[in-house]
């Protein structure tokens, strides 16, 4: 048994609160009802490759030129304000390292200007962004991705290869590693809770974006989805390249990388995810990659300590990975070698899209 395989039957180190049990709890309790703390971000806005469209980069800045950098790609609809984003950013500033949150177009309180939105398989997206931040930060250069942002990082990782070793260690959370198996799970039971709650913010952004290009897809399908699948097949799947839903989900799914993945990089996700059942998660991987899946912590939320409860286990959980890794950075950390590995990821992956 590999080290990946290892850690994918469940020893991991996270336990829930005796008095928080189930998924469902341990994910909508830590969002809504614990204190996430205060982080001073600056923002950046940033013309996209092709001058057509914008996004927004929050940015915490470290105490010296070569302190570590963190850059965290947040989860469906989710921005720097997320729980987990302020939890982990919070912590980084604590160290004086530096912080930075891009945010998927549409997701920063103002409405993207292209016809696209985001998806979970958006790995040329992330390459633009990683690459235009890598120069500025001389340390240690980590990333970390959540839920969406989690499965789209470990596409870029797995397709990228040696290319991706101009980062130097990453880290997914709960990310849906099968984007039909996770679907088909929120779209029965209690679940539907939070289709819903993503619905009532992706559906006007569509109206809005349908507002400003006429005929962009169909209307009257967009109001009728009820799903995320249906939405997926009116909007998502379309804009971004995909036949259908069914398209967009297969070839998005990180679970088809894992074995192509270089670089230092830990997958963990809660077995009592709401969001993709234990039972879906893959058992193997790439010797760079660690599986830690552990019983219980729902989706993004692994609360820890009595009652209120903190959400601090996340981020020292993401933090001490880096830190573990520090000392075994493959060669491409060599400056000369990320340089090279960044003209790699350039010739694979042009910057074709608005």
């Amino acid at each position: 048994m590999n080290a990946a395989s290892a850690a994918a039957s469940g020893s991991a180190g996270y336990r829930a609160p005796w008095w928080l049990p189930g998924g469902h709890l341990q994910t909508i309790y830590p969002a809504l009802c614990i204190d996430r703390p205060f982080v001073a971000y600056r923002r950046e806005r940033w013309d996209t490759p092709c001058g057509q469209d914008f996004i927004d980069v929050d940015l915490v800045d470290g105490t010296r030129p070569d302190a570590p950098c963190v850059l965290l790609f947040h989860g469906l609809e989710g921005s720097s304000d997320s729980h987990y984003a302020r939890s982990l950013m919070a912590l980084v500033a604590a160290r004086g390292w530096h912080g930075a949150i891009p945010h998927f177009r549409g997701c920063s309180g103002e409405a993207n200007l292209a016809p696209r939105f985001y998806h979970s398989g958006d790995a040329e997206e992330l390459d633009w962004i990683i690459r235009r931040l890598r120069p500025r930060y001389p340390g240690p250069f980590h990333v970390a991705g959540v839920s969406l942002g989690g499965n789209a990082m470990l596409r870029w990782l797995g397709e990228g290869r040696h290319g991706a070793g101009i980062v130097d260690a990453a880290v997914s959370v709960s990310a849906p590693l099968d984007l039909a198996a996770g679907g088909a799970a929120l779209s029965t039971g209690f679940n539907r809770l939070y289709t819903r709650m993503f619905l009532q913010t992706l559906k006007p952004k569509a109206l809005a974006k349908l507002e400003r290009y006429p005929g962009l897809f169909d209307r009257d399908r967009l109001l009728a989805a009820n799903d995320l699948y249906s939405f997926d097949n009116v909007v998502t799947a379309p804009l971004h390249g995909y036949r259908d839903t069914d398209d967009y989900w297969h070839r998005a799914s990180a679970r088809h990388v894992l074995h192509d993945i270089v670089v230092p990089t830990l997958v963990l996700n809660a077995r009592n995810d709401p969001f993709l059942p234990g039972r879906h998660l893959p058992r193997t991987a790439a010797p760079a990659v660690t599986l830690e899946y552990p019983a219980t912590g729902g989706h993004v939320g692994f609360p820890t300590a009595p009652f209120p409860g903190r959400i601090d286990w996340l981020p020292q959980r993401i933090l001490r990975f880096f830190d573990d890794t520090a000392g075994r950075r493959s060669p491409l950390a060599a400056p000369h070698a990320r340089a090279e590995a960044a003209a790699a990821v350039s010739s694979l992956h042009p910057w074709t899209t608005s």
